[in-house]
Formats: structure tokens, sequence, C-alpha cells
């Protein structure tokens, strides 16, 4: 792996995220245009197709022998060790009815592994950017995640695949985070709750069958800003997933809220308790 390429791509990452994020900024409160993608419930507005534009264009200037996966656009270049992921408005439907709560994401990944995170907040005006082995900052500033000394008052954020919907596990777990923790969130901007994580302003997440172009952006985040990303056996995530289901938060934390997570999945009334040691 060439270190260059990932000093160029993190200087064309930042500047092609915030060209998108002003477009995003610009017509936030006001689109012209919303169209249903799924049966699920997911939207896509005409800034998801401008702020995508904008990033695939710059990319494949730069990078033209590098793949790209963009959430409208699909996959786009031939076969490469170096794959570009793209969610140009992750929280279109946060977007869509005026909720000030989305952001853009850029991943680069190097054999199936998140070598460049940057994702930007427009309405914040908040940049994150991971490399791998050199830590995670927001505007410049490094971000460390913090241990909850009691989970029980914690800020936990939920996360959980379109498909998903009422999936009954789904529903027990999170019945069960929602009791046993201070707050369970659901901001449905992933890619911020990353952040927020990354930043310690939260204290875990717990991702329920969630894999797309979002996602691993705000895993390098975390591990870089020294959290710990598992799956719900508690073995450590690396590579691209089909369907993970995972755990993150700082290390000292990890064993409390995996046994959280398995006492969900496995009660039948979706109220079992959390003990504390």
């Amino acid at each position: 792996m060439d270190p260059s390429v990932i000093n160029q791509a993190k200087t064309l990452a930042e500047q092609l995220i915030r060209q998108a994020g002003a477009i995003a900024l610009e017509r936030f409160d006001d689109i012209a245009e919303l169209t249903d993608k799924d049966e699920h419930g997911d939207v896509v507005t005409e800034v998801d197709h401008m702020a995508e534009a904008v990033i695939l264009a710059g990319i494949q200037a730069v990078f033209p022998d590098h793949a790209i996966h963009s959430e409208e656009a699909g996959s786009l270049g031939g076969e490469s060790d170096w794959l570009w992921l793209v969610d140009p408005l992750d929280g279109t439907n946060n977007f869509a009815i005026g909720l000030p709560v989305f952001t853009t994401s850029i991943t680069l990944m190097y054999k199936r592994e998140p070598v460049l995170g940057v994702i930007y907040e427009p309405i914040t005006d908040r940049l994150f950017v991971s490399a791998a082995g050199e830590g995670a900052f927001v505007n410049e500033k490094p971000m460390h995640l913090k241990p909850a000394a009691r989970l029980a008052k914690a800020n936990i954020g939920w996360i959980q695949g379109h498909a998903v919907r009422n999936d009954p596990r789904a529903v027990r777990l999170r019945h069960l985070l929602d009791v046993s923790f201070k707050r369970m969130m659901r901001l449905w901007a992933p890619t911020l709750q990353w952040c927020m994580l990354a930043k310690g302003d939260i204290d875990g997440i717990v991702l329920y069958n969630s894999e797309g172009d979002d996602l691993y952006s705000g895993i390098l985040m975390v591990k870089e800003a020294g959290g710990v990303v598992v799956d719900f056996e508690g073995r450590p995530i690396t590579g691209m997933q089909k369907e993970p289901y995972l755990i993150a938060c700082h290390p000292d934390n990890q064993e409390e809220l995996l046994r959280t997570v398995r006492a969900g999945l496995t009660s039948e009334d979706g109220i079992a308790q959390r003990t504390d040691d």
C-alpha cells in the first residue's frame, strides 16, 4: 500500500466532501424532488444526485484506475485493490423532512479494509477525518473515546438496516437497550453516530444488519479514536461484512455491552434485565 496514495486521497476527499456539503446546505429545507427509493421507506432527493456527481467526477479525474461504489450510482470502474465508498447524503430521510441531522461520507478501502474515512456535517461545519494508523480528528483536533463509568447511565446509538424493520429479534434487542440505558438513540444518520462515539459524545453503538457505503468510514473513525468494533460474539471486525451485527464502544465497556446485547437476543419477552457487576 502506497502512503502517498492515501495522502493524496485525503486532500481530495476533504475538498470534494466540502463541495458536496455546500450543495446540501444550500438546498436544505428547500428540496425540489423526493422519490421513494424502495419498499422499506428509504427516499432519494435531487441533492443526493447533485452531491454524488461532484464527488464521483472528482475521484475519477484524479484516480481513474480506482473502483468506486456509491449509494445512488452503484459500482463504477473496473477491478482494483482500491475501492471508494461514497454516501453523498447520509440521513436523507431526515433531510427530506427538514431535520438538520445528516452528513456526507467518503471512504477509501484497500484490499477490502478501510484506510481513509472522511465525514462532513455541513450544518455544524464539522469535518471528521481518520486514516489507518494516524488517529481520528474533528476539525484537526484529535478525538478519543471515553469509557462510561456506569453503562446504566450511558447513551447508546442504535443503527439498523432499512430491510430490518420490525424483525422480532431486533425489536426485542431495541427494547432492552431502551430500558437498560439512559438513552437509546436512533438518528437515521449512521455516520454521525459513529462520529459522536469517536468524539466521546455517546458511549456505544449497537448495529443490526446495516451494511452500506456509510459503514466503513465510521468503523475506521471509532477504531482510530481508540474504540473497539466487534460482532455479537465478541470477534473483532475486519474486512467488509455482508450482514454485519456488531457493537462499538470503549474497550473498558465491551464485555458489559456484549452481555446486554446477548440478553436482548435471547430474551423471549424483550424485557430481560441487565445485571451490573
